[in-house]
């Protein structure tokens, strides 16, 4: 895989022995530096701890803004907890407060939030480095810009951002947004390394899901660098646009989804569901392993330099090249794949991934 500004982050499958399968993760246990023991348990422990509060309260959020569709511009969870949507009519409000969340009245409607975006994917969707998604708390559109936009790109994104007016609001990411591929360990195939994100099961047949940008450029997976042990065959991918694989087990049996924790234990994954805003999250990786932030952002557009991906969910969980392809979750719920971001572990960064809930339409499969 080659390097970006963008870059994609790919990781490795740990095999676990009877009925576990394939577990979400690496094969080697990688902490990340400066994260004592001590830390490392209670934030395993807390992965493990089932559904977190936050996860509760968005999977309510998403529950009753899917119902909404067109006529909200998003849901989160605020600060004290609490599920919010936004509406644009008392009706509606009457609604989501009768659902047991709190409705919120958008400063913008949908149909204007959505003539923004439109303006900015023809503006500037062919300048890496930048991206935007839409903030349901304030009713407008952040867009941000890695240190690599300088001079006239810089110039033409302030020009557009400067027409949207108050719709608008501009955010600087210090390093640069790459996709995190890496050639080296854990999950191989072709000299490159990622990570397996969750088991999967179509008609039967085992499967599991990765990145896109990693399904793109290996068709046969092995969990040793020399390929002796053949963990399964990509069948699809996709990326950019999306960026998710799915790649068939060599086993053939679905196998239970859970993810490597890097304690020598595994969370269960039993479902999938959607990340609202401030949702507390977990991410693991071959790279880095376990770690947590929460959700600022869905629907997210984000220009690497291999092409556009879209509808991302925006984090502040770190990770490093090597991580791609890796399991977003929240309890037993996955929510999914990672993609790309800029930073890494020891100073923090902001990070994106694919929608799990999409990949699993799209293939026609269902956690296993």
């Amino acid at each position: 895989m080659r390097n970006s500004r963008l870059r994609t982050a790919v990781a490795t499958t740990a095999v676990a022995a009877g009925s576990a399968g394939l577990l979400a993760g690496s094969l080697y246990v990688v902490h990340a530096e400066g994260r004592s023991g001590g830390q490392e348990a209670r934030l395993a422990g807390d992965a493990r701890a089932g559904r977190p509060a936050t996860g509760q309260a968005a999977a309510k959020a998403a529950r009753i803004a899917g119902r909404l569709g067109d006529r909200t511009t998003g849901a989160y969870v605020d600060p004290s907890g609490r599920p919010v949507v936004t509406v644009t009519n008392a009706t509606d409000a009457a609604a989501v407060r009768a659902a047991g969340a709190v409705p919120k009245m958008a400063e913008r409607s949908p149909a204007a939030l959505r003539r923004v975006t439109g303006a900015l994917r023809s503006a500037f969707s062919d300048i890496p480095g930048t991206g935007w998604a839409v903030d349901p708390a304030t009713s407008k559109v952040t867009v941000w810009t890695d240190d690599t936009v300088t001079g006239a790109r810089m110039a033409a994104v302030q020009r557009t951002a400067r027409r949207m007016g108050a719709a608008v609001r501009m955010v600087r990411i210090p390093g640069s947004l790459h996709t995190l591929a890496l050639g080296g360990d854990a999950i191989f195939g072709q000299g490159a390394r990622c990570s397996l994100g969750f088991n999967v099961e179509r008609g039967g047949q085992g499967f599991f899901l990765t990145a896109g940008h990693c399904g793109n450029e290996v068709r046969t997976w092995a969990a040793d660098q020399q390929g002796a042990e053949t963990l399964g065959t990509t069948v699809d991918s996709d990326f950019p646009g999306n960026d998710f694989a799915l790649v068939e087990t060599e086993q053939g049996a679905a196998g239970q989804s859970a993810v490597d924790l890097y304690n020598g234990r595994a969370q269960p994954i039993t479902e999938a569901g959607e990340a609202v805003v401030g949702q507390r999250v977990f991410r693991s990786g071959s790279t880095t392993g376990l770690h947590s932030g929460s959700v600022t952002a869905t629907g997210a557009t984000v220009n690497f330099a291999e092409g556009t991906v879209t509808g991302m969910i925006q984090t502040t969980v770190c990770a490093e090249p090597g991580d791609s392809g890796g399991p977003l979750f929240a309890g037993g719920t996955a929510l999914g794949l990672t993609s790309g971001g800029s930073g890494d572990c020891r100073t923090g960064g902001v990070t994106f991934f694919q929608p799990v809930t999409e990949a699993l339409q799209v293939f026609g499969a269902r956690i296993g």
